[in-house]
């Protein structure tokens, strides 16, 4: 499909020992994808020694559990590295379908977006899925305020399904962000300040026990820095902070 293009998938993993090869058999049943890039944040089952064993996979695992934002920095990092044009980030938990990649990947790889969403509430998957009814209230109210505060019109900010162009990727300085799972908000953030207009497909989403979730404790905490990169977005737009996060254009 994108004979000039390197499709790379990267696996953010955490304890995916029961999913990784499901996973990993459904991403590769895609035919476009040259490899994989797995990221194993010090996880306490066979998640490493299961990856390891897998074609066409490279493996790096954190001695130490460093938190979403930190395997996903890694992921990227490795990614670039390894020469990657599309990158495509799937949880290996499988709660989201890898059957959407070559979408994805079309929509980067002819040049029409440099950001693809793989979005849950789109089509109501989300209750379908079986998404927690308080997850789906709060996601609907953070991305409305955060609609009204980055002046965007996405559907959600929260997915973990994700596609970037190199291009994007050595642009954002992504580095600097959080550690945490806010990672995932404050990328979005800086990719409309740089002006890049983010695509959206709808995304058939599965939640069950060995799927990663929050709980409600870090929801909430999520949550609030959700909203702090929105304000900081802000209030960095209207010249009122300088913030390291969204660097003001020369």
């Amino acid at each position: 499909m994108f004979k000039d293009k390197k499709v790379i998938v990267v696996m953010p993993a955490y304890n995916a020992a029961q999913t990784l090869r499901r996973t990993y058999s459904e991403v590769m049943e895609q035919e476009i994808v040259d490899l994989v890039i797995l990221v194993d944040d010090a996880s306490h089952d066979d998640t490493a020694n299961i990856a390891m064993t897998l074609p066409n996979t490279k493996v790096f695992v954190h001695e130490k559990n460093k938190g979403y934002g930190a395997n996903q920095k890694m992921c990227y990092e490795m990614a670039l590295k390894e020469g990657g044009d599309i990158i495509i980030m799937v949880h290996p938990d499988y709660q989201y379908t890898p059957k959407l990649i070559p979408a994805i990947a079309s929509l980067i790889g002819n040049g029409l977006y440099h950001c693809v969403l793989g979005s849950r509430i789109l089509g109501g998957y989300a209750l379908k899925g079986g998404m927690p009814f308080w997850k789906y209230i709060a996601n609907r109210i953070l991305t409305l305020t955060e609609n009204i505060l980055i002046g965007a019109k996405l559907s959600e900010y929260h997915t973990g399904y994700r596609g970037f162009s190199r291009q994007l990727l050595e642009e954002l300085p992504f580095k600097g962000n959080s550690d945490d799972f806010v990672f995932d908000n404050q990328m979005l953030a800086q990719i409309i300040w740089l002006g890049y207009t983010v695509a959206e497909v709808s995304c058939p989403t599965k939640y069950f026990s060995e799927a990663s979730s929050l709980n409600f404790s870090r929801s909430v905490k999520y949550g609030f820095g959700c909203l702090l990169t929105a304000f900081q977005f802000r209030l960095s737009k209207i010249g009122v902070i300088n913030s390291r996060m969204f660097p003001r254009k020369l």
